[in-house]
């Protein structure tokens, strides 16, 4: 009998395998980021065709093979339909999605970068928010969440960007997107945030690319 586990996640990645299957990359709560194959995804009636998808949050039931792990089931509970819908708001969450798969590893505790991707998503889809502010937020705190956070940045920043920034570093996830900023403030934290991200998360994200042509 095969092992299974349930885990709690959101898929980073889908991609096909085969003629009709799919590989996903699912961020857990419970074993950090786990690759999985989903037999029979492509299929036209298959149960996973709408599940085993980027964007998708949820429960899986993971199955273990000799080698790799096989979906068996998938409950999801937010599709994030709204944000798949919306070409800027797609792009922005796929670049969210990348940067996530980026830094992330399986077996590691991920359960604060997971909490950060899914409230970040939702930020997304509120018309209220500017989503330049919303993707500063998300890099500084991602490079929080890893550890690699130097501290605020020395140079010419105004006391509300320091502030904004000290604030983003600090305070409960849930409470992130409830703020605003001025222009002024937002192309600094922009900056920041840039900055942040070159020096803890380097390479080069194919979403980031297109997103920076919108």
């Amino acid at each position: 009998m095969q092992d299974c586990v349930e885990v709690m996640g959101l898929v980073l990645k889908a991609e096909p395998m085969g003629e009709y299957d799919k590989r996903v990359v699912i961020l857990t709560r419970e074993r950090g980021k786990i690759s999985a194959f989903a037999r029979g995804a492509r299929r036209p009636n298959s149960k996973f065709l709408a599940a085993a998808c980027p964007f998708v949050f949820g429960t899986f039931r993971l199955l273990e093979g000799r080698n790799s792990w096989y979906v068996g089931e998938i409950s999801a509970s937010n599709y994030f339909e709204q944000l798949r819908q919306d070409f800027e708001g797609a792009c922005y969450g796929m670049y969210f999605l990348e940067l996530c798969d980026s830094c992330t590893r399986e077996n590691n505790d991920e359960k604060e970068v997971l909490k950060l991707l899914y409230q970040s998503l939702r930020a997304l889809t509120h018309g209220s928010l500017d989503r330049r502010l919303v993707r500063a937020v998300f890099e500084i705190r991602l490079v929080v969440a890893n550890g690699e956070f130097p501290g605020l940045p020395t140079g010419d920043y105004e006391s509300d960007t320091l502030y904004a920034i000290g604030f983003i570093e600090s305070t409960p996830v849930e409470r992130l997107y409830t703020f605003t900023v001025s222009d002024s403030v937002l192309s600094q934290l922009e900056r920041a945030a840039a900055a942040y991200r070159r020096e803890a998360l380097p390479g080069r994200f194919k979403s980031l690319e297109v997103l920076e042509t919108l």
